[in-house]
């Protein structure tokens, strides 16, 4: 994948002659400041889980918690995919009949 800056990718999608969307540059640096708090909480962690003795039961909770939103993700995943089936059974054409 390409690493264009974001002047390039706004050239190639707006042109030359296009204004700059409002509250671009507000709404990027919100965005980068998010991001980075979000890595500094995740060496925080990080750094707590190197130094700090983790018990047993700790870990088996966080695991079932990591298990369970996996589930929760493949269960939704799933039932996208039924009614991306059931729509496409619904729009096909009725009139033939399935046995000759």
């Amino acid at each position: 994948m390409e690493s264009n800056s974001i002047e390039t990718l706004l050239l190639r999608h707006y042109g030359n002659t296009a204004p700059t969307p409002i509250g671009l540059e507000e709404k990027i640096s919100a965005s980068i400041r998010h991001e980075a708090k979000e890595a500094r909480k995740l060496q925080v962690v990080a750094t707590r889980l190197q130094q700090k003795r983790i018990s047993r039961r700790h870990v088996a909770r966080l695991a079932v918690k990591g298990a369970g939103n996996a589930g929760m993700g493949l269960l939704c995943f799933g039932l996208e995919g039924l009614q991306m089936l059931e729509t496409a059974l619904v729009s096909q054409d009725n009139s033939q009949p399935v046995l000759p």
